[in-house]
């Protein structure tokens, strides 16, 4: 009796137990499921809640993106405006430039024409002055060889070619004409001597030395124009 009595009181235990684990997991499941339904609350909340601010900030952007467009478009007209205008401005200096070089150009080309002419004028007429200052000398020729043919005395005709010589000598020296002279030491000196032959001497002091003059050397203005051809002693 006492026996089961016992196993009566453990069945009744084991019972309660087993009873407040159910209860116990049914108040967890409970739990667990509101705590999946709370958070399928805040999840809609969150979805629904999410639009607006996502709707407003997009029509900020929208709002910005026109500003900066347009801002943009007037930036890109005045440097457009300016653009333009540096371009107007070097194409009239273009323009001007190359007006003033074809002027120059043109006044060039008649200046350098016009040199030409005169250096070919100068060249052609250097001589002018020189031959108009010995015709002079050329009518003395004339009327002296004119009075040849009637002439009888014989010293006027030479009086009368020496004054013609010494004219023409005279206008020579006038024009930067002269004589190249030897010096008294008679001294070769190719500077102003050409040789054209040698000869022995008896004096062997005039050896190397200008011993005769065929033909007379003459200096423009200290420029040997004609050397003098003269004999060399040896």
């Amino acid at each position: 009796m006492s026996f089961i009595k016992f196993f009566g009181k453990k069945f009744v235990l084991i019972g309660r137990k087993q009873k407040n684990v159910g209860i116990n997991m049914r108040k967890a499941k409970e739990k667990e499921k509101n705590k999946e339904q709370q958070a399928q609350v805040t999840t809609n909340e969150t979805i629904q809640a999410e639009p607006q601010p996502a709707a407003e900030n997009m029509t900020g952007d929208n709002t910005q993106k026109a500003t900066d467009t347009a801002e943009q478009i007037s930036t890109e007209a005045e440097v457009t405006t300016q653009l333009e205008e540096i371009k107007q401005k070097y194409e009239s200096e273009i323009m001007e430039w190359k007006d003033k070089y074809l002027r120059l150009s043109a006044e060039f080309d008649n200046y350098r024409k016009r040199t030409l002419k005169e250096k070919m004028e100068l060249t052609r007429y250097a001589s002018e002055e020189v031959l108009k200052n010995i015709l002079p000398i050329v009518d003395d020729f004339e009327r002296g060889i004119k009075n040849l043919e009637t002439a009888t005395d014989i010293e006027a005709v030479k009086e009368g070619i020496f004054l013609i010589y010494n004219k023409f000598k005279d206008f020579l020296t006038q024009n930067g004409i002269k004589e190249i002279t030897i010096e008294e030491d008679k001294a070769f000196n190719t500077d102003f001597h050409e040789a054209i032959t040698k000869i022995p001497v008896d004096d062997q002091s005039l050896s190397g030395k200008v011993v005769d003059v065929v033909q007379k050397g003459y200096l423009l203005n200290d420029k040997v124009i004609r050397y003098a051809k003269v004999v060399v002693g040896e």
